[in-house]
């Protein structure tokens, strides 16, 4: 296996108009075959990141660099090629309300694949079967709990064993067993297939227990830290230490900027 990083952000600077940069300057590298855990709060980049690395968005300047291949938004046949290789977790999901779990597992297969009939049903079920939830292939989506439309979504990211699975707050909404469930599916995922996995979540427990390499990032667009769980849980840093442990006093504030108050709501200083 090449020790080359299976998925390289190299200085790359991004924002969605010339008034706020999201990501800036940043440089990243994901191992292959290996569980990398993004954190940081709101309004970070976290979610800005996967967009770029699926070609959503192209860098403002910068490479987004896909197993050696420089991602070109403007390369079509490389977008859908790439894009192939890889499995989207979405935040919400993003399931089709009015198909069953079969069918939403299948629709990648059915989409992306000349495959008969036949050998997508056994994919599927396979898929599902992974997941816990072969049992409830027949089953509308709105008649299946919050917890199990997300493995019913995490079945349907892995349809076409991607070599690159990216998870979107994977355990928001979760109850503590679902959340264990995601975890404990994600790392075995990761083990079996080999498959490289970039994890964007808020959930410090949860990634700590399952990650490789963990990075946080801060509001601005730049990278506070980066090593495994422990280096980080350890960390003497006082902006890593807030956030890893949730303290509400500290370098991390909780208002975004603004103007002073007595500017916006016009109050004039006494005489």
């Amino acid at each position: 296996m090449s020790d080359a990083p299976f998925i390289e952000i190299d200085r790359v600077t991004f924002g969605y108009d010339s008034r706020r940069t999201i990501l800036n300057d940043i440089s990243l590298k994901f191992a292959r075959g290996k569980i990398t855990a993004v954190l940081g709060g709101s309004g970070c980049g976290k979610t800005t990141l996967l967009r770029l690395i699926g070609g959503v968005h192209a860098a403002n300047s910068g490479r987004v660099v896909f197993d050696g291949e420089v991602v070109d938004t403007r390369d079509k046949a490389q977008l859908f090629r790439l894009r192939r290789r890889l499995g989207m977790l979405f935040q919400f999901g993003a399931l089709f309300t009015d198909l069953s779990a079969f069918d939403n597992v299948a629709f990648p297969l059915r989409e992306m694949t000349d495959l008969p009939e036949v050998l997508i049903r056994d994919i599927v079920l396979m898929k599902l079967n992974a997941v816990g939830l072969r049992g409830a292939a027949g089953l509308r989506i709105s008649e299946v709990s919050g917890g199990m439309a997300r493995r019913i979504a995490l079945a349907r990211a892995i349809a076409l064993d991607p070599e690159l699975i990216m998870y979107d707050e994977p355990f928001a909404g979760l109850d503590l067993v679902s959340m264990g469930v995601a975890g404990k599916l994600i790392r075995t995922l990761t083990d079996v297939t080999g498959a490289t996995a970039l994890l964007i979540s808020h959930d410090v427990p949860q990634c700590m227990a399952i990650s490789d390499w963990v990075v946080l990032m801060a509001t601005g667009g730049r990278i506070v830290a980066q090593g495994t769980p422990k280096e980080l849980m350890d960390s003497t840093d006082a902006e890593v230490r807030q956030f890893v442990r949730g303290e509400p006093d500290g370098p991390i504030k909780f208002h975004y900027p603004a103007p002073p108050v007595a500017e916006d709501f016009g109050v004039r200083p006494s005489a």
